[in-house]
């Protein structure tokens, strides 16, 4: 098991956690002095009180819980938010209210769920062509014909 070092930023900061032994993403919570109503359409960001080492060669990936996002329409306003292996400042979570009414995060609320990925830094090359194959071209929709 790898270990992530993790500083709390504020007192009150939870540190992540798995809901379950086999959980791939980890919880991120809320950590506010008092709740935030988001209003319909709206964002706001969502402080963890956290900042972390996400290991060289690694990203840590922020992605919307399943129940906050199916539920009550809030979910990461990038839908996918990027941690890189260099940063060390604070954890935030910006959540968009996609829902038709205010949402209110509580403090300590599960907000969004974090996994620490490998990943490749490839070298880009400009190139003439490239190798065919059978897919070639097709785009959106292609491949359910």
């Amino acid at each position: 098991m790898s270990v992530i070092r993790v500083k709390k930023l504020h007192p009150e900061a939870i540190l992540p956690t798995y809901g379950t032994e086999e959980a791939a993403g980890a919880d991120l919570y809320a950590c506010l002095e008092e709740s935030v109503t988001i209003q319909p359409g709206h964002s706001a960001f969502i402080p963890t009180g956290l900042a972390l080492e996400v290991p060289k060669g690694c990203a840590g990936l922020i992605y919307a819980r399943s129940g906050m996002a199916c539920k009550r329409g809030l979910a990461p306003a990038n839908k996918v938010g990027v941690i890189d292996s260099d940063y060390r400042g604070e954890i935030r979570v910006v959540l968009l209210n996609h829902s038709g009414q205010a949402q209110t995060v509580q403090p300590g609320e599960r907000i969004a769920q974090m996994i620490i990925t490998p990943v490749l830094m490839p070298a880009y090359t400009e190139t003439e062509d490239l190798t065919d194959t059978d897919r070639g071209t097709g785009g959106f929709g292609s491949t359910g014909k």
